[in-house]
């Protein structure tokens, strides 16, 4: 296989050419047409600011389908875990519990001290605001994988310190 081979078209004849069937994909996914336009429009900006993962050992538009596919249900759980951190409690904290929901944030916070700042980029990101792995990757400019990483690493570290702050006197 030469270099031509394994090149994307151009953005635009990309983007012209696959656009109606990726959203197509991310509607069938998503369940819901103004959804499957943002996740389209986020896998497509992706695209043409970094062009990646095609290495021409498929066609291109199969290729696509795959990344539409794996976005698509990305976007699905982002949206599970941004409704589970969106509902408020039924009833009001009582005093106590909010005092105890105070200290064990702050006891958090401490405990994220303690880890490299990649982990606590990674560790904010995903907990906190609900991003997938590619959204963070994309975020911090970093590989999936050390998304992945960071984010084990950084748990562990952080679960580490807490129980070790428990067992204090």
């Amino acid at each position: 296989m030469d270099a031509t081979a394994l090149a994307l078209p151009p953005f635009a004849e990309l983007y012209r050419q696959y656009r109606t069937r990726a959203l197509a994909i991310a509607r069938r996914i998503v369940g819901d047409a103004d959804d499957a336009e943002d996740v389209v429009q986020d896998v497509f900006t992706r695209l043409a600011q970094r062009p990646s993962g095609f290495d021409g050992r498929s066609a291109c538009s199969t290729w696509l389908h795959r990344v539409m596919v794996n976005s698509s249900i990305n976007w699905l759980r982002a949206r599970k875990r941004r409704e589970r951190l969106q509902h408020e409690p039924e009833a009001p904290a009582s005093p106590e519990a909010q005092a105890v929901g105070t200290e064990m944030q702050r006891h958090f916070e401490e405990a994220l001290e303690k880890v490299s700042e990649q982990q606590r980029q990674v560790l904010w990101l995903r907990e906190m605001r609900g991003y997938s792995y590619p959204e963070i990757a994309a975020m911090l400019r970093i590989p999936e994988g050390t998304v992945k990483s960071a984010l084990h690493r950084g748990r562990q570290r952080a679960l580490a310190e807490l129980e070790e702050h428990d067992q204090e006197p």
